[in-house]
């Protein structure tokens, strides 16, 4: 019973402390009930409505199907992804990668560094208490490396050449003023007699019409105002003649003055009777003052001379092959002609010569060199490795490979189109690369009319960076060629370019026509089918480590042997 009154008290009290904290908390409650009462409609009808999935972004029912397909079975995931990478082309770029990847046998490296490492794992057994003694074999120069310069397409043109020369002349206007007398008769023109000649009785050869007068009146009538002819008439006629007519008397004599003005072409015969000339353009050359006096007579022309321009061609035989020809070292290719006309006008001759050695230091191969290790002694027998040139030139197009892939178009070696531009049997080439001494400073080149792209063309080609497409006319005239261009391919590397070259012959894929080839690369499927053992890499063998250096052998043995007396140095033996 105490203890029923004493919890009784004892929720008392604390009903009493919280009695400030139940009031707050009811207002909190009244608002809370106000804001849900708000809310309730909204959330009722939400409740009860069927929503649409494909209102909410980014939703895709199949997607969500296949999710929850891989859900319920997660070894499917490996089993789909192995399926679809097969047909995907980065999938497959990858796998001809690692296919057509450059493979060396792990044993053939191990022969070619078999004795340094096996000095390397054991040293003291060569070294270990023991003299060293030798001898040093002969040296002997080695003969010219396999490498050679390369060569490089000249050309030349041959066929019709057309002379154009320009010619003027002036064409001045000559006038003339020629003065007369005129005798001035009437005449009878309307086949009623009214005591007057008739028109016709004049000579019709020096007479001529010039205009009518009212005749006589027939009839007058007279209001009591006025008086006027009621009935007039025929018209007279008025005659002028050149001469007098004897047989009637003129009613005037006058004078009259005719000014002619007649173009002198005297000075432009020659070129309008010349058949292979064509006139350009004439303008007017004395047009002030218009109007002048001519024996008296102000005679008003808006132009008194002109001067006329004038293109005339020639045709003559022409060739400048004699400088390829006479140097008896370059190959003639073939002969294709530059227009589409028949017959044809104008050809290009195309030759193979080949490019100026370059200075090459003199190498040696030193046999016989006596090492002595352990007591035993051993002479270093050496030879060229033929081999070597070709497989660093192998591992260097396998890099340009890599460096050189366009993932946009899945294509390797990609070029890019140039094109330069001469006057056929012209004088200034802006065509000439490789094979011909670069004229120092662009600013000369384009002073003399060729584009500063021609130039920089005419430098990477004397690099052997570009390899040359073909020729086609760019201007002609009467179906001769008087403007040939050159289309080039240019590309990264001397290397690319030779792969381009000789990649294209293997597959085969021509160069497209001149005006059209776009340099476009190698699929990767043309790449996996081309023979890099089959192609001639000599142009390039100077650019890397010549197959018939001193091998890197030489050198290690001389540094092991140095480091033996060194360690006996320091031993103090």
């Amino acid at each position: 019973m105490r203890l029923t009154q004493s919890l009784r008290l004892g929720l008392l009290a604390l009903l009493a402390v919280a009695a400030p904290l139940s009031a707050q908390q009811q207002d909190a409650r009244a608002d809370g009930k106000a804001f849900g009462e708000s809310l309730r409609s909204e959330a009722q009808a939400a409740a009860n409505s069927q929503h649409d999935a494909s209102t909410l972004p980014n939703y895709d029912r199949n997607a969500v199907r296949d999710l929850e397909t891989l859900a319920d079975d997660p070894d499917r995931i490996e089993s789909n992804a192995a399926a679809v990478a097969t047909g995907h082309q980065g999938y497959r770029a990858m796998r001809d990668s690692i296919a057509n990847r450059a493979r060396f046998d792990p044993d053939e490296i191990e022969d070619v560094i078999a004795r340094s490492l096996a000095i390397n794992e054991t040293p003291l057994e060569y070294t270990s208490g023991m003299d060293i003694s030798g001898g040093q074999g002969n040296c002997v120069p080695l003969p010219p490396g396999s490498g050679s310069a390369g060569t490089y397409t000249a050309t030349c043109n041959t066929g019709t050449r057309i002379d154009q020369s320009a010619g003027q002349c002036a064409v001045p206007l000559v006038a003339s003023v020629t003065q007369r007398q005129q005798w001035h008769y009437l005449c009878n023109d309307t086949g009623i007699y009214q005591g007057l000649p008739w028109c016709s009785a004049f000579d019709g050869g020096s007479c001529r019409i010039t205009g009518y007068r009212p005749g006589p009146c027939l009839q007058w009538w007279d209001n009591g105002f006025n008086r006027f002819c009621s009935e007039p008439g025929d018209p007279i006629a008025e005659i002028s003649c050149n001469a007098p007519d004897p047989r009637y008397t003129p009613y005037a004599v006058t004078t009259d003055s005719t000014v002619d003005a007649v173009p002198d072409e005297s000075q432009c015969t020659g070129f309008a009777d010349n058949g292979d000339c064509t006139l350009d353009v004439e303008i007017c050359t004395d047009a002030d003052p218009q109007t002048r006096v001519i024996d008296g007579v102000s005679v008003t022309r808006p132009c008194w001379e002109w001067q006329r321009s004038y293109t005339c061609t020639s045709r003559e035989a022409a060739t400048d092959c004699s400088d390829i020809e006479s140097q008896g070292t370059c190959r003639f290719v073939r002969e294709e002609c530059l227009t589409d006309e028949l017959p044809c006008e104008t050809w290009e001759r195309i030759y193979e010569c080949p490019l100026p050695d370059t200075e090459n230091t003199t190498q040696y191969v030193c046999d016989g060199d006596v090492y002595c290790i352990d007591g035993s002694c051993e002479t270093i027998e050496r030879t060229a490795n033929d081999e070597f040139k070709d497989a660093v030139t192998a591992l260097h197009a396998m890099d340009e490979a890599r460096g050189q892939f366009d993932p946009n178009t899945l294509t390797l070696f990609r070029g890019t189109r140039n094109t330069c531009s001469s006057k056929v049997f012209g004088v200034l080439n802006c065509c000439k690369g490789k094979g011909f001494p670069l004229i120092p400073g662009i600013s000369l080149l384009v002073a003399l009319g060729c584009d500063r792209e021609e130039v920089l063309l005419h430098q990477r080609d004397a690099q052997g960076l570009c390899a040359f497409v073909g020729t086609y006319c760019s201007k002609k005239f009467l179906g001769v060629c008087l403007t040939k261009k050159k289309a080039y391919c240019c590309f990264e590397s001397k290397l690319s370019r030779i792969l381009q070259e000789q990649g294209r012959k293997q597959l085969p894929k021509p160069w497209d026509k001149p005006k059209e080839e776009q340099c476009e690369g190698f699929t990767l499927d043309e790449f996996a089918q081309l023979d890099l053992s089959r192609m001639d890499f000599s142009e390039v063998y100077a650019e890397f480590t010549e197959a018939a250096r001193l091998p890197d052998e030489l050198e290690t043995s001389i540094l092991i042997q140095q480091k033996i007396d060194d360690y006996y140095a320091r031993g103090g033996q």
